[in-house]
C-alpha cells in the first residue's frame, strides 16, 4: 500500500506502508544511529515525533521484547529506507513489521531518509504528516496543523501513574543457561548501597538498569510528585530522567527541583539536565534540528577527553544564561552546545547525552556526589 510523508513546507516523500495504516501527525526528526532501532523507537523521548532512521536497512535483527526502553513504540511513526523481511538475532521474538502492527504504529519504507535528513538539517525542524489515506495536498494541510515540541510539556504524558520500586532485570540482556536451558542467567549484581528517587519524565529501562548496576536502590516517582514527598522518602540522591518535549514547559517539575537543590544531591539526564539548568537559574533554547544518534562527539572539559555519545534532544541549556557557581563541564563538538553542567554548592550536575551506553557504572559523578554527601 502506498504511503506519504508530507512536510509542512510542501515537500512530499512517497513510499510503501509498513506497520499500521491511517494518518498521524507530529514533528519530523532523524536519528543517525546504525543500530538500536528498537531502543530508539521505544524511547519515550520520541513522544509526538515522526522518526526517520538514516541508516539504510532497519529490522534486520528483529524485535527482542526485553530490549525495549518502554512497553510500546513511542514515536508517532517511523520512516525508513528498507525494511528487512528476515531477522537474524537468536534472541528475536518477532519481525519488526508484525511488532509495529501489533502496537498500531504506522511507518513508511522506500524513503530516501538521508535526503530527508539533509532537508531537515538545512531548513530546521518542521511538522509532518504520515498517511495511507490522504492525497498529498491534504497531507500537507494536516502537517501544518500538527503540534510542535515548543511549549509542550510531554513529560506529563509519559510519566508513570504511581510510585514504584525498580525490581526489573538489571542486565542489558539474558545469557543462556547451558545446563538448565532457560534464559535467567544474569550474573551477580552488586548490593545496593544507596537509595535514589528517580523523577520519571520518560525514563528508559536501560537507565534504570544502569542505576541499579551502580548500586542504587531506585524508587521511581511521577513527574507531579512534590519535593516534600520526595524528601520524605529520605533518598540519598534524586535523579531527573530524560524525556520528551520542551523543558521550559515543565513548570511544576522545575519548581520541585528548585526546592530539592541544596537538600539532596540531584543529577539530571537529557530533559532532566535541561530542567536542572533552568532550576539553577539558566535558560534553554531550541536547536535547529536537534541531536539524535549514537556518534556525537562530546568533550569533557574537566579531563580534556572526547567521548562518542548517544544524545536525543531538541533543546539545549544556554551557556551564557548560567549564573555564577554553575559550570559547563561538557560541550558537543559539532556545534559547541552545552552537554553537561555542575553546581558544586548545590551538589547538582547533569548530562545531555546517554552515559549508560558504557554498560553501567557510568553515573560516576552522581555516585560521587551521593557518597560525598553521606
Amino acid at each position: 500500500m502506498k504511503a506519504i510523508l508530507a512536510l509542512e513546507d510542501g515537500t512530499i516523500f512517497e513510499g510503501i506502508s509498513i506497520g499500521a495504516t491511517g494518518t498521524v501527525t507530529g514533528e519530523a526528526c532523524f536519528n543517525t544511529a546504525v543500530m538500536g532501532y528498537q531502543e530508539i523507537v521505544t524511547d519515550p523521548t520520541y513522544k509526538g515525533q515522526i522518526l526517520a532512521m538514516t541508516y539504510s536497512l532497519i529490522g534486520n535483527y528483529g524485535i527482542v521484547e526485553e530490549d525495549s526502553e518502554s512497553p510500546a513504540p513511542q514515536a508517532a511513526a517511523i520512516i525508513i529506507g528498507e525494511l528487512s523481511n528476515l531477522h537474524s538475532s537468536w534472541r528475536a521474538d518477532s519481525p519488526m513489521n508484525d511488532w509495529l502492527k501489533r502496537h498500531n504504529t504506522p511507518g513508511i519504507e522506500g524513503v530516501d531518509t538521508r535526503k530527508l535528513a539533509r532537508h531537515i538539517r538545512t531548513n530546521g525542524s518542521m511538522r509532518a504528516c504520515v498517511t495511507t489515506e490522504l492525497c498529498a495536498a491534504d497531507a500537507v494541510a494536516r502537517a501544518k496543523e500538527a503540534a510542535m515540541l515548543d511549549g509542550a510539556a510531554l513529560a506529563n504524558q509519559v510519566t508513570c501513574k504511581e510510585t514504584y520500586t525498580w525490581c526489573g532485570d538489571s542486565r542489558p540482556w539474558k545469557l543462556p543457561n547451558k545446563t538448565a536451558g532457560d534464559m535467567t542467567n544474569y550474573g551477580t549484581l552488586a548490593p545496593a548501597t544507596c537509595k535514589v528517587a528517580a523523577i520519571d519524565l520518560g525514563i528508559r529501562n536501560s537507565t534504570l538498569r544502569a542505576l541499579r548496576q551502580d548500586g542504587c536502590e531506585v524508587t521511581v516517582v511521577p513527574s507531579t510528585t512534590s519535593a516534600a514527598d520526595i524528601l520524605a522518602m529520605q533518598p540519598d540522591g534524586v535523579f531527573l530522567s530524560s524525556g520528551p518535549g520542551d523543558p521550559a514547559a515543565c513548570v511544576e517539575v522545575i519548581s520541585t527541583v528548585k526546592e530539592l537543590l541544596g537538600k539532596v544531591p540531584v543529577f539530571g539526564l537529557g530533559l532532566g539536565h535541561q530542567i536542572l539548568g533552568i532550576a539553577l537559574g539558566g535558560t534553554t533554547a531550541r536547536l535547529k534540528f536537534g541531536h539524535r544518534g549514537a556518534n556525537q562527539p562530546v568533550k569533557d572539559l574537566t579531563t580534556g577527553k572526547v567521548e562518542i555519545t548517544a544524545p536525543n534532544h531538541s533543546f539545549a541549556v544556554q551557556a551564557d544564561s548560567l549564573p555564577a557557581g554553575v559550570e559547563v563541564t561538557h560541550l558537543n563538538l559539532n556545534d559547541e552546545s552545552v552537554a553537561g553542567i555542575i553546581c558544586r554548592e548545590k551538589i547538582a550536575a547533569g548530562l545531555e547525552y546517554t552515559p549508560e551506553a558504557k554498560n553501567g557504572c557510568t553515573f560516576g559523578t552522581f555516585m560521587s556526589m551521593i557518597n560525598s554527601a553521606k
